[in-house]
């Protein structure tokens, strides 16, 4: 289980006169997610989806609240924890001088498995991802599709247990999108927790099982989509975004 308590995290910025202001990019947000399940953090560009997964990851220290990772925590069993973490980030940044074969075994050798191991899984992801007419070039000329496959690819190696997702499928064709949620959902199959983060709505309220939604550093709301949808009396996600965030700021 991922639990996370009043999650806040300052930054300074300076303004046209160039004074310091301080501001939250995550202001006090709480959830939990179990094994086995989806949940959407959805949000605008700027809402903090970001920031809010590179703390749940341990690559950022929140100012202020908690994580826990299967009663662990980052201060304590950072390593232990980030054995069980796969972590895609949109800009994830990966060599580009050799193949993903060779980025694969590059990885599984970091994690610790042995050649025969790492051979079969290196094989299963190669064809669970649609990677065999690609897998031996070399990465820098893959298309945005067969990249983001390769880096989701390199967070498999390892066979995690929990999955945090930032904008997996942005910028991708629709045959790219495919395979990379329905990757998604087999994951939750077998008990893994996804943190899926992303601005597509409708995308969301077809894979997860329950959504976060966050705007300016702050939940508007949580639930399933279809409790979602009704608070903000709406037939779709995106609609009871609108009229939740309306409510809001007039009340």
């Amino acid at each position: 289980m991922i639990k996370a308590e009043n999650i806040r995290k300052k930054f300074i910025k300076k303004d046209s006169h160039n004074k310091k202001i301080e501001f939250y990019a995550d202001d006090g947000i709480s959830f939990k997610a179990k094994e086995g399940t989806i949940l959407g953090i959805l949000g605008p560009n700027g809402a903090g989806k970001t920031t809010l997964l590179r703390i749940l990851a341990g690559i950022m220290d929140p100012t202020e609240g908690t994580v826990e990772i299967d009663g662990m925590n980052y201060k304590n069993n950072a390593i232990e924890i980030k054995k069980e973490i796969a972590f895609l980030s949109g800009n994830t940044k990966i060599y580009k001088d050799i193949s993903p074969v060779e980025l694969l075994t590059m990885c599984g050798e970091y994690y610790g498995l042995d050649k025969e191991t790492l051979r079969k899984r290196i094989n299963a992801i190669v064809k669970k991802l649609g990677m065999e007419e690609f897998k031996n070039q070399r990465i820098e000329n893959l298309s945005t599709g067969q990249l983001q496959r390769t880096n989701l690819a390199r967070c498999l190696i390892h066979d995690p247990k929990i999955y945090i997702l930032d904008e997996a499928t942005s910028g991708l064709d629709i045959i790219s999108s495919k395979i990379i949620l329905d990757f998604i959902l087999e994951e939750k199959k077998k008990g893994k927790i996804v943190l899926y983060s992303t601005h597509y709505m409708e995308e969301a309220e077809n894979i997860c099982d329950e959504v976060l939604l966050i705007h300016k550093g702050k939940v508007i709301t949580t639930g399933t989509p279809e409790e979602v949808n009704k608070k903000g009396k709406a037939g779709n996600l995106r609609d009871a975004f609108f009229n939740l965030l309306e409510d809001k700021y007039e009340n």
